[in-house]
C-alpha cells in the first residue's frame, strides 16, 4: 500500500475541531475516490499537532487523489493549521494484531537511511523488529513505511491505550537500537500521539 501522511502544528485549543472536520467530512471525501484503502488522525493536544495518514492502493490512486483532495483539505485544516507539511511513503510492513479502538495511543519513529540499505532496513524490521514488538502488552499494530529514494521512513505502533504504550517504552527502544544498529538506521525524531480515527483495510 502507499501512504499520504500530512503533518500540521498548530493551536492546542483549535485542534479537536479540525480533527473532527477530518473525521466526519474528510471522511466521506475520502470514502468516494478510487483506490482508498483507510485513514488516520493522531493528535498531540498539549502541542498542538496533528497527523493524519491515508492509505491506497496504489501510487497513483494515492496522486489522484491528492490533486482532487488538497484544496478541501486545506479549507478543513485551515482555522487550526499554522503549518502543514505533506510526504508519501510505501507500507513495506503492516501488522495489525487487533483494530484500535477508542483511547488508543501511538508512537511514532523517524529514521533516516541510505537509500541502497533501504530493502535491508525492510528486512531487518520484518525479521527482527517485529517478532520484538509482537511481545508488548496491548499492541494494536506497526507499520512500516519508506520513501525509499529518499532514504526516509516512518514506524507507527499502536497500542490499545497510554498505559499500555507507556509500559511499551523501555521494551520498544530495546528493540529500536538493535534494529537501527542491524540496518544502519539513525533516529531522527520520537513522538507519541492520541488516537482519533485509524482505520486501513490491510488484506
Amino acid at each position: 500500500m502507499f501512504v499520504r501522511i500530512v503533518y500540521a502544528t498548530g493551536d492546542p485549543g483549535k485542534i479537536d475541531k479540525a480533527a473532527e472536520g477530518l473525521n466526519t467530512e474528510g471522511r466521506r471525501l475520502l470514502a468516494d475516490q478510487p483506490g482508498y484503502r483507510g485513514f488516520g488522525i493522531f493528535v498531540d493536544r498539549d502541542l498542538g499537532k496533528l497527523l493524519v495518514s491515508t492509505w491506497w492502493e496504489t501510487e497513483d490512486a494515492r496522486e489522484g487523489s491528492n490533486e482532487r483532495l488538497r484544496q478541501r483539505r486545506a479549507e478543513i485544516l485551515e482555522p487550526f493549521a499554522a503549518t502543514v507539511a505533506v510526504d508519501n511513503y510505501e507500507a513495506v510492513v503492516f501488522h495489525e494484531a487487533q483494530q484500535p479502538g477508542t483511547g488508543a495511543a501511538m508512537r511514532m519513529t523517524q529514521v533516516e537511511f541510505d537509500p541502497s540499505d533501504a530493502e535491508l532496513f525492510a528486512d531487518t524490521f520484518g525479521g527482527t523488529v517485529l517478532p520484538k514488538l509482537e511481545t508488548l502488552p496491548g499492541i494494536a499494530r506497526a507499520t512500516l513505511m519508506l520513501d525509499k529514494a529518499q532514504g526516509r521512513g516512518l514506524v507507527g505502533v499502536i497500542f490499545t491505550d497510554r498505559k499500555a504504550l507507556a509500559a511499551s517504552r523501555a521494551g520498544q527502544a530495546s528493540a529500536r537500537h538493535e534494529g537501527s544498529a542491524k540496518a544502519h538506521v539513525t533516529v531522527t525524531g520520537l513522538e507519541e500521539f492520541d488516537v482519533v480515527a485509524s482505520e486501513v483495510r490491510g488484506d
